[in-house]
């Protein structure tokens, strides 16, 4: 072999493992830089919707009768008829149901028999006294015993007095035989029969009838804390019952409980609604809208953008960078598919849609807006 060959062999050689290396390195490179692609998560991201001053406030009512009570029996006995049924219009004063009760009307006879013997006993208490009083004063008998007659005429007229207040009170359990509507209004349940067992008092399944004046209504409404400062007496409010589609009812505050509910921080509003019409019902279902001028401002977002983790309900937003960030918020009204974002984010923020659970906070993302219609 020449030398020529013996210097070119070892170059050549060094040369090729010089390419393998090389090769080999930038593979590496593209491998690793692949990878660290394929790393970063693809999110679909979305910006808040700005909720503006003065919008309106929808919340849940439930409708009440302005007066509404269950009557009970004050005397025990059976059901000897009742009158009226459900969904009839009575008057105070008019009668519901009739109660036999020979208990009573037993110790009514008792009692009247008593006071008889009562009344008997004190006109003979009496007339002695009244004798011995002129025996008295001529010195025939001794003060001792004309002292002792006066007594027993007291006596027997306190006699007289008890049996008279027993059989007032029997009389007045008498009356109680007729159940009679306590206020104008209509019959909404009727809970007894003819022939049923009557106990007297507020037992279980003792209620008679149920009686509700419905010309005026009562609408309950618990309104969110933010709210809590503008609910007033006299702010209006619209109505939305399912039962008369399309058709809108005017109604106003007339008062609040004035202190929040300290489980669901809420204030309790009440407002009236005339219904001399009788054309809506008590217990039904009832949209109440209202208008707050100066509400303050606030943002949404799509409820498939929250994150529950041990410290509260949180967001994941990206900034500039492309960097994941999460920031806790204060969440309001709950409107399905949207929430009301009262603290904590703003309108120029990016929120990540459907976050992962495993999304941290300072995480490379690729982002691929997306518009939401809230």
């Amino acid at each position: 072999m020449s030398r020529k060959a013996l210097i070119v062999l070892p170059i050549a050689a060094l040369a090729l493992a010089a390419w393998g290396v090389g090769a080999r390195l930038h593979a590496r490179n593209a491998l690793a830089q692949e990878a660290a692609g394929g790393a970063i998560i693809n999110v679909v991201v979305a910006r808040p919707t700005h909720s503006a001053s003065g919008e309106e406030l929808v919340l849940p009512g439930t409708v009440q009768a302005q007066v509404e009570a269950p009557i009970y029996a004050r005397t025990s006995g059976y059901l000897k008829a009742w009158h009226p049924d459900i969904g009839a219009s009575v008057k105070r004063g008019d009668l519901l149901a009739e109660i036999d009760t020979p208990e009573i009307d037993q110790q009514l006879r008792q009692a009247e028999a008593d006071l008889a013997t009562a009344k008997a006993n004190y006109a003979l208490a009496n007339s002695t006294n009244e004798r011995w009083k002129g025996l008295l004063a001529t010195q025939s008998v001794s003060a001792q015993d004309a002292d002792q007659k006066a007594g027993d005429a007291l006596a027997k007229k306190a006699a007289v007095d008890a049996a008279a207040a027993n059989v007032a009170r029997l009389r007045e359990l008498e009356s109680f035989k007729h159940v009679v509507a306590p206020f104008d209004g209509v019959i909404t349940a009727r809970r007894t029969d003819t022939g049923a067992l009557i106990n007297a008092g507020q037992n279980a399944g003792g209620e008679l009838f149920r009686l509700a004046d419905t010309r005026k209504l009562r609408i309950y409404v618990q309104l969110p804390e933010k709210y809590s400062a503008m609910a007033q007496a006299g702010v209006p409010a619209e109505l939305h019952f399912d039962e008369h589609p399309g058709k809108r009812y005017e109604a106003q505050t007339v008062r609040t409980s004035r202190a929040l509910d300290p489980v669901s921080r809420t204030l309790q509003v009440e407002l009236a609604l005339d219904n001399a019409s009788g054309e809506l019902f008590p217990g039904a279902y009832v949209e109440v809208h209202f208008k707050f001028a100066d509400a303050a401002e606030t943002v949404r977002l799509p409820s498939n953008t929250v994150l529950f983790r041990s410290a509260g309900l949180q967001v994941a937003t990206v900034d500039g960078a492309n960097h994941v960030k999460l920031k806790s918020i204060k969440q309001g009204r709950d409107f399905g598919a949207t929430i009301e974002v009262l603290d904590g984010l703003s309108a120029d923020d990016v929120v990540i849609l459907n976050p992962p659970d495993s999304l941290v906070d300072g995480a490379q993302v690729k982002t691929t807006p997306q518009k939401v219609k809230l």
